[in-house]
């Protein structure tokens, strides 16, 4: 038996969810990565995963032999780099993920420019909101927007954000005076589904909290910025989110006064004494880069019209 491929086949099939979809993304059969399984059983007489017709689960065993098959395979594959960069070329595999609008947005121009100066590179791009372990997932980059809990990781900060309450100028002309947070009891807001109803800021230093009205809730940033770029209400998003609108004038800021302090955003990495070659490799593209086009919350150019902008 192959035991580092029975390893990977076995991680492959929890990762894909079913072994159908795994034997789609190795290019294996069913059947094969049945034997696969089994014999990987066998051989360490235990039983990793519990299968029916409709659904595989971990057992105990097979949780723990996980997560210690990740941290090998990810050790043999940074090897395999090492040894590969002889001739000085990055090549093979790199797993980036990063949230939703800012992979669109930033991210992903960023890998194609990377894949273009790379011809021996290849690239998995995940776009998730969801925050999901690195070492766990098997993956080598994620750019993290907020504050980072100690851990094991490296993180090098890009750039900075914070929450910005906006609206479109044909909406101010005609709603009611907006001087501090409590006023927004008075205005119709656009919300996020994850932001609740209570949006925070802070006066003299405080934290304080300010119910809303929603008029319109959604699921996604580009909903809540069109309804609020076409004067439905005001909305409550992250800088960098609306930059272009308040650039251009089709959105104001209000009630910067209050902003609460600027969010870190950081490409995070793995810790590790010999550094993956991939990751070095595009983290030194991609940081000056960011550094440069990510918009900076405290740039006037983004503030739409100076009265207003006081607030």
């Amino acid at each position: 038996m192959d035991k580092l491929k029975a390893m990977s086949n076995f991680v492959r099939i929890v990762d894909s969810g079913s072994l159908s979809s795994a034997a789609q993304s190795t290019g294996q059969s069913v059947a094969s990565l049945v034997r696969s399984l089994a014999a990987l059983e066998r051989y360490l007489g235990v039983r990793l995963l519990n299968r029916t017709t409709r659904r595989m689960a971990l057992t105990d065993e097979g949780e723990a032999y996980l997560g210690w098959s990740r941290r090998m395979l990810a050790d043999f594959d940074g090897m395999e780099q090492q040894l590969q960069m002889r001739d000085g070329k990055v090549r093979g595999l790199l797993r980036i993920t990063a949230p939703i609008e800012f992979g669109q947005r930033f991210i992903a121009p960023l890998v194609n420019g990377f894949l273009q100066a790379h011809g021996d590179m290849a690239v998995e791009l995940s776009l998730d909101d969801h925050i999901v372990p690195l070492v766990d997932q098997r993956l080598d980059i994620a750019l993290r927007i907020g504050h980072l809990p100690d851990s094991a990781m490296v993180a090098r900060q890009v750039g900075t954000t914070r929450l910005v309450t906006c609206a479109s100028p044909a909406y101010l002309q005609g709603a009611a005076h907006l001087d501090s947070p409590a006023a927004l009891a008075a205005h119709p807001c656009i919300v996020l589904n994850s932001q609740g109803r209570q949006w925070y800021y802070q006066d003299d230093g405080k934290e304080c909290l300010q119910d809303i009205v929603p008029r319109l809730q959604c699921n996604q940033v580009r909903s809540a910025r069109l309804a609020c770029v076409e004067g439905l209400g005001i909305t409550r998003l992250m800088h960098y989110q609306v930059a272009d609108e308040l650039a251009q004038g089709r959105l104001i800021r209000v009630l910067q006064r209050f902003e609460t302090a600027d969010i870190p955003i950081q490409l995070v990495y793995p810790h590790g004494l010999q550094l993956s070659p991939r990751v070095k490799a595009f983290v030194d593209w991609a940081q000056p880069q960011l550094e440069r086009i990510i918009p900076n919350p405290a740039s006037p150019a983004t503030c739409g019209q100076p009265s207003v902008c006081l607030l």
